[in-house]
């Protein structure tokens, strides 16, 4: 069987990696000129090495990866420690595996690679897919120069914006959040001593969050601040000013804007995402990660999600034959409530939990304070603790 993947970026390569290990022929189509991945540092849970594990590429993308030992959560304007959660022995116990984080494009290069090494797949480039036709037999991809693709099976994994989607759900654009996020990337080395910190750390303040944590094996310290600014016009990765960013987050308390000053070559986005849908196949098609359930980064689980996607979508295309219709149902059914809920929690993390201000910020910091570090695993249970398992059901 022959399966079209639109989009070879996280989610596409991942789906492609689970299929070809199941046995069938998978065809990658990438819009662009290349294969390879634009952004910083990301953060991995145990469900998402559970799921690197099932690709067959997990000790490898353990080798890029830095095993945090907390997360830290910080009042941004006191300074004060809020709450912390420990990431090491017990909670690798419970989970199963570390939580870590990535550069982008180590983990990427790491799903490439296995890719590469998998005689079943085929990759294109300048592949960009616009719309498809299907019948009782097959599905064609057809691209914006005219070229045709045909297989069994078409995965719409092309991102926030897919073309796939606009034709299977046509929900028009995504919905812009209204904030602005900041991103810089600096060498390790150029941080004083005594802040290199092996921590996921945020810093919380009205209307505003920082955060930042070391990537690319330490060598480098990943910073990103985020300004509930209102601002409706989409951006994807603009450069912007280093007096401009310095001045959108003036409460900062001293060691966070120690930290913020030592950014340089700042880039820019606006935030989206979409609200969660039912419905993500038909017949023959279904959309996977972005193209699916496109959420803020809030919750640090969208490459998470694309990748607990593919294993499952592998799963269930084992030994397919006339029933894909039918299979497809089942990987939307088992996925949505799941995607569906992070999608909603990201959200109400950032306007409850990362953005309050005055009372409202008091009485969070308070409720986090008050957690047992046991009371703290249990609240992310659901989240990093889900696997999938042998026969694609999370547990």
């Amino acid at each position: 069987m022959k399966v079209l993947i639109a989009g070879g970026g996280i989610g596409g390569l991942a789906a492609a990696l689970s299929i070809a290990r199941h046995g069938h022929q998978v065809v990658v189509l990438e819009r662009r000129d290349t294969f390879s991945e634009l952004g910083a540092g990301i953060q991995l849970g145990p469900n998402a090495f559970h799921a690197l594990d099932h690709l067959g590429i997990g000790a490898a993308a353990r080798q890029s990866a830095v095993y945090i030992d907390e997360l830290r959560f910080m009042d941004g304007t006191t300074g004060q420690r809020v709450a912390s959660m420990p990431l090491t022995g017990a909670y690798r116990t419970r989970f199963g595996n570390p939580y870590a984080v990535v550069h982008r494009g180590d983990l990427y290069q790491t799903l490439l690679d296995g890719c590469v090494a998998e005689r079943n797949i085929a990759l294109n480039t300048n592949c960009s897919v616009t719309w498809y036709e299907q019948n009782a037999e097959s599905v064609t991809a057809i691209t914006d120069t005219g070229r045709r693709f045909t297989g069994s099976v078409l995965i719409g994994a092309d991102g926030i914006r897919s073309a796939i989607r606009n034709q299977l759900v046509g929900d028009g654009a995504p919905r812009v959040s209204g904030h602005t996020i900041y991103r810089s990337v600096i060498p390790m080395e150029q941080v004083p001593q005594e802040l290199r910190w092996n921590t996921v750390t945020l810093w919380a303040g009205p209307k505003w969050h920082f955060v930042h944590y070391p990537i690319g094996s330490g060598k480098f310290l990943n910073l990103a601040a985020t300004r509930d600014d209102g601002a409706r016009d989409v951006v994807v990765g603009r450069p912007a000013e280093r007096t401009h960013v310095l001045s959108e987050f003036p409460e900062l308390s001293d060691t966070a804007r120690q930290l913020l000053e030592l950014g340089t070559d700042w880039k820019e986005w606006v935030l989206c995402d979409r609200d969660p849908v039912e419905r993500w196949t038909d017949g023959r098609v279904a959309l996977l990660g972005d193209a699916a359930h496109p959420m803020l980064q809030y919750a640090a689980q969208g490459a998470c999600m694309a990748l607990e996607d593919a294993v499952l979508i592998g799963q269930l295309l084992a030994g397919a034959t006339e029933d894909i219709p039918q299979r497809l149902e089942k990987y939307n059914s088992e996925r949505y409530e799941r995607s569906a809920t992070v999608q909603q929690v990201a959200r109400a993390m950032g306007e409850q939990l990362y953005h309050p201000a005055g009372d409202a910020a008091a009485a969070r910091n308070a409720i986090l304070s008050s957690f047992t570090v046991d009371e703290l695993y249990d609240k992310v249970e659901w989240l990093h603790g889900a696997r999938i398992g042998g026969t694609g059901e999370h547990r």
